[in-house]
């Protein structure tokens, strides 16, 4: 197909992109003074480009029978919307007038300063060269202004923008009124006059657009003039909607193959008929008419222009839609279309997009930017996520133009639906199909797109679409630092010493305390940690507990904690433009996907792996009860205590059938030692757990405690009430092995028996009854790392002697280092948890 501008040639001023903004604001005052662009001022270029609307003709011929003395309106008042034509019809007349050789004058109120030159005076100096008749401050009267119109017919009166003038003199007083006054005063009695004469003309210009009335005072004038002008008035519109198709290809093209331009449409339309793309209650027929009206244009382009964007009160309606096709023509002028659609609009160009931005706002230069001109904008990867084939034509950028294009007017309609962004935006050797697929994805990629049964941009984000960019801008470190510290966040370590994420076995220390360690990945590196702790072999093996993540639950944790973060992103966004209750919405979703991350996060970390016999044993926590407020550590520290896998005693008949059944004693370390170090054994509470048992054991009599001494067991407590140290030496032994040493004590010959004497005998006072003692202790020791065990044997012994004991103990470590956050969870955190209460810290 030929390209538009091989069809529809434009004029030169718009091939070289001569398109200052005075090409197209029409000037009458300028067109008088001779001082106007060529367009206007010389009056072959003037109608060459000009198109003779029905109106205009009906004008000029009104004016031509007038003036010959044949009749018609005296007088006539152009009311249009701003930019709607008058001046350029005004224009007109006085070149038809001057080639006629009628007398002109012009009144240019935007021109003319009420302190230098007033009206009337003006009007008699146009028309006979001096100032005489209608000299002076007040308006000289009906009779005066007809003595001077009378002697010069055929005449032709000229007044535009007479409400500016009027405003103007609202501000000069002339004795006890003001030069406005005196002004409605004239125009009352010129209209007066010129009706009374054959040969003369006046036509009067005033707005119809609010925009144009400066303040409450301009408006009463306004009114008033309307008024006045009215009593006498004949309404004209110089352009008539279905005209502004031939006004434009008028002024912007100097001629058009009308054979070519018809093969071209009827290709588009036959294409339109097949895709089934003509929007509802569009007909062919009537189409192919206004197009062939519009070529080169599309007909969206004009009626998007002059019924949407030319209702706006500044947008100059003729005048801006010449203004702006003509920029987008010169934007074009090397592009290889058919015809010009609303898509082809170049919003990356400065002047096109300045042009519209000046009506909506500038806030729209972002929203333009970041959803459709943008190198990384959401309609670029539009275009390149359409696949290779199609990424020549820019579909995204395209159907984005076409919606903008259609998104705003000065009343309430606003968007478009599909089949008007397929007619605006689909190429004829493309299905059109592939314009609803980029609808769709830059439904998913846009900031501004909004949808409410048609589509359009607001200057208001999209928050789902600022969502989905938030959340795929989240880094998959930000996602694991942020996973961490919400298990760090939810776990108390009442019950265990809690290790996340270690990276190496040497992370999670060989201690005799029960530790949670959370896994960050399944279950298979449990095993490295539960054999080693660094380069050593592990010894405390059945102190582990594992947690790890269920990878089915993955997926959807993730998924939430990216929309948790994201909302939290949009909230912190200042570049955002935000509507309040948009802003409710997002503290609302931040709270709401709070609540679910943690939620969530408990399903996902539910598998419970502990060191067995045969290898490690998995329980399944489930999916947590809605709403439970219980940390990580206790959801694990409860469950196992219901499994039996963590028990807070153990019976005293167990130690006797497990450890004393076969062998006469056993250590009592030893007990605890396989109890720490033995995968699958019972796991306690506490280390008092089994003090107790054995405690316990001892007072029924179903072992006794004692020690090894010359190398073989010593009973010395039995069916009494002493609690253990566990510490090296210290030996549970066979109840009936502490029965013969009982029997045998008992057994010992008593001495021989002495008469009894009648008097009562003195008191047998023992060596020990003789002894001083001692009622209070206080020790000062310093013992060896490696003979503690020896000092809790001997606090146990203290305290059976007292009730009262208390224990201070100074910790002096030297010669090595730990880090603050290490001394905080490890030190300060067992101390706490011991419920040792720290007297003075002095640590460097």
């Amino acid at each position: 197909m030929k390209v538009f501008t091989s069809v529809a040639i434009p004029h030169e001023d718009i091939l070289k992109g001569r398109l200052t903004m005075d090409v197209f604001a029409a000037d009458l005052w300028e067109v008088y003074k001779g001082r106007a662009p060529a367009e206007y001022q010389d009056p072959d270029i003037f109608f060459k480009k000009t198109y003779l609307t029905k109106g205009l003709q009906n004008l000029l011929e009104m004016m031509e029978k007038r003036l010959q003395g044949e009749g018609g309106d005296p007088v006539i008042q152009l009311q249009t919307p701003f930019g709607g034509g008058k001046t350029h019809a005004l224009i007109a007349l006085y070149h038809k007038a001057k080639e006629k050789g009628y007398n002109v004058a012009v009144i240019d109120g935007t021109a003319l300063d009420p302190r230098e030159t007033i009206v009337w005076e003006e009007l008699e100096k146009q028309l006979t060269g001096k100032v005489e008749k209608l000299k002076g401050e007040t308006s000289p009267g009906q009779e005066k202004i007809r003595e001077v119109i009378d002697s010069c017919q055929p005449c032709l009166i000229l007044m535009d923008e007479i409400l500016t003038y009027a405003t103007k003199a609202a501000g000069i007083k002339i004795g006890d009124t003001t030069l406005s006054a005196q002004l409605l005063a004239f125009i009352q009695e010129l209209t007066g006059a010129v009706k009374t004469t054959e040969q003369s003309l006046l036509i009067i210009t005033l707005p119809s657009s609010v925009l144009e009335h400066y303040d409450e005072s301009a408006e009463k004038l306004f009114q008033q003039l309307k008024k006045i002008a009215g009593r006498m008035e004949k309404i004209y519109s110089p352009v008539q909607e279905d005209e502004i198709y031939h006004v434009v290809r008028r002024r912007l093209f100097s001629q058009i193959d009308e054979s070519k331009a018809k093969e071209i449409i009827e290709e588009f339309l036959n294409y339109a008929e097949k895709e089934k793309i003509f929007p509802e209650g569009v007909e062919k027929a009537d189409y192919r008419e206004k197009f062939i009206k519009s070529y080169p244009f599309q007909p969206e382009v004009i009626d998007v222009l002059y019924k949407r964007w030319g209702s706006f009160p500044s947008f100059q309606r003729t005048r801006g839609v010449l203004r702006f096709l003509s920029l987008v023509v010169y934007s074009l002028r090397d592009a290889k279309i058919p015809f010009i659609r609303l898509c082809d609009v170049d919003l990356k160009n400065d002047e096109i997009r300045r042009e519209l931005i000046n009506h909506i706002g500038h806030e729209f230069d972002s929203v333009i930017a970041q959803d459709i001109t943008s190198s990384d904008s959401g309609a670029k990867k539009v275009d390149k996520s359409l696949g290779s084939s199609y990424l020549p034509y820019s579909f995204g950028t395209k159907v984005a133009t076409t919606i903008f294009m259609y998104s705003f007017s000065g009343g309430p309609e606003k968007g478009c639906g599909v089949n008007e962004i397929k007619m605006s935006s689909a190429e004829m050797d493309a299905p059109s199909s592939i314009v609803v697929e980029a609808i769709s994805k830059l439904e998913e990629n846009l900031f501004y797109l909004q949808y409410d049964g048609r589509y359009y941009f607001s200057n208001e984000p999209n928050l789902n679409r600022i969502l989905l960019t938030k959340m795929d801008g989240i880094s998959e470190n930000v996602l694991l630092e942020k996973e961490k510290q919400l298990l760090s966040e939810n776990v108390r370590k009442n019950y265990f010493e809690i290790y996340i994420w270690p990276s190496n076995s040497k992370d999670v220390p060989d201690s005799p305390n029960l530790k949670l360690v959370i896994m960050r990945e399944n279950h298979t590196k449990c095993n490295e940690i539960l054999q080693n702790c660094g380069d050593k072999p592990r010894v405390h093996k059945n102190t582990l507990i594992f947690l790890c993540p269920l990878e089915s639950e993955r997926s959807n944790f993730i998924n939430n904690l990216k929309k948790w973060i994201a909302w939290q992103l949009i909230e912190s966004d200042k570049s955002l433009y935000l509507r309040q209750d948009q802003k409710t919405m997002i503290n609302q979703n931040i709270r709401k996907y709070k609540d679910i991350v943690r939620e969530l996060l408990l399903s996902y970390y539910r598998l419970i792996y502990l060191p067995g016999r045969d290898g490690l044993k998995d329980i399944n926590l489930g999916k947590p009860t809605y709403g439970m407020d219980l940390s990580i550590d206790q959801i694990v520290y409860n469950r196992l205590r219901s499994e039996e896998e963590l028990l807070e005693r153990l019976s005293p008949l167990v130690i006797a059938e497990k450890y004393l059944k076969d062998r006469d004693y056993v250590e009592t370390r030893r007990i605890w030692d396989a109890i720490l170090n033995t995968p699958g054994e019972n796991r306690f509470t506490s280390i008092d757990a089994v003090r107790d048992s054995i405690r316990e054991g001892v007072s029924q009599g179903l072992f006794g405690l004692g020690y090894i001494e010359d190398g073989k067991p010593s009973c010395k407590y039995f069916k009494e009430d002493y609690t253990p140290t566990l510490s090296e030496g210290e030996i549970i032994i066979r109840k009936d092995l502490c029965k013969v040493e009982e029997e045998a004590i008992e057994e010992t010959p008593s001495p021989p028996s002495r008469a009894v004497s009648t008097t009562t005998a003195p008191p047998v006072v023992t060596t020990a009854e003789r002894e001083d003692r001692y009622t209070e202790l206080n020790l000062a020791i310093s013992p060896t790392v490696e003979r503690l065990s020896d000092i809790v044997r001997l606090i146990y012994f203290i305290r059976e002697r007292f009730d009262n004991v208390e224990i201070r103990m100074k910790i002096s470590a030297k010669e090595g280092e730990i880090s603050i956050s290490e001394y905080q969870d490890k030190i300060l955190e067992a101390l706490k948890q011991a419920g040792i209460q720290i007297e003075e810290e002095n640590n460097t």
